[in-house]
């Protein structure tokens, strides 16, 4: 698979001229898709956020990607080279952790040969280097092609957890419990006692990995997305700027036990000041 970014359709209008059909998108987020071969052999679907993914055949991807770096469009996309993988390989990942907002979310997905060329011609990669809109698409076709499992945990049950290490040892083997038989691989976090294999950024190493951080972070908006419904206006991300948002739960009177991890040092000062 080959990304572009930065792309507009009348930028690939020219590959029509090439040999290429167009067929309507599959997604809301597609604007266009356009394919060449018997059964489609490579595929070129563009994004409403400027991203083109040429999918398929690799002889025949990295001529159509010939095609369009001679055209000069867009920005090529360094591509993810992950390991090279034998087997079932099971890969988890978690979302939230250093929220302030929201409790925890743990992802696993399982692959062999055939799921992982899937994920592949998905696009699947860190999930740290898409924007939301993405990540939600992808997530919904990983599940389409992977076997996967997702655990979410909301702030109410969070806090009830004495140790975070322990929430996260129990949280990433019941994940790989769910898809078992397979090579269990996590994504490294102190006090990780748990996997086959724990290596730090193995979401940018195992292809199983990246694809439970996609699925992970799409949990965490959905998570973030509904907290935000029930206190009435938007849930921060992260932990740096939620001053506010803490507020804002004090002055409309809710429970902050139900939106925040309430052992956070930040929330502690601010609930305590």
């Amino acid at each position: 698979m080959v990304v572009f970014t930065g792309v507009e359709y009348a930028d690939v209008k020219f590959l029509l001229k090439k040999g290429f059909v167009e067929s309507n998108p599959k997604t809301i987020h597609e604007i266009t898709r356009i394919s060449k071969g018997a059964k489609k052999k490579v595929r070129c679907i563009l994004y409403h956020s400027g991203k083109l993914f040429l999918q398929g055949d690799s002889e025949l991807v990295e001529r159509a990607a010939r095609l369009i770096r001679s055209a000069a469009v867009g920005q090529e996309v360094k591509a993810i080279e992950f390991r090279e993988e034998l087997g079932r390989v099971i890969g988890s990942d978690e979302s939230l952790k250093g929220d302030t907002f929201g409790g925890m979310v743990i992802a696993a997905v399982k692959g062999d040969d055939e799921i992982r060329e899937k994920l592949r011609d998905i696009g699947v990669g860190d999930s740290k280097k898409f924007a939301d809109k993405e990540i939600l698409r992808m997530a919904e076709e990983i599940k389409k092609v992977a076997h996967c499992f997702v655990m979410n945990m909301y702030p109410e049950d969070y806090n009830k957890e004495e140790s975070v290490t322990e929430l996260l040892n129990k949280m990433h083997q019941g994940a790989a419990a769910e898809l078992f038989p397979g090579y269990h691989v996590v994504d490294k976090y102190p006090g990780c006692r748990v996997g086959d294999m724990a290596e730090t950024k193995a979401e940018s190493k195992w292809l199983e990995v990246a694809a439970a951080s996609v699925l992970a972070r799409a949990a965490a908006v959905g998570q973030l997305n509904t907290l935000s419904k029930r206190a009435g206006f938007t849930i921060p991300k992260g932990s740096t700027h939620v001053a506010w948002a803490l507020q804002e739960l004090v002055d409309r009177g809710l429970d902050p036990n139900e939106f925040v991890k309430v052992k956070f040092k930040n929330v502690k000062a601010f609930l305590n000041k």
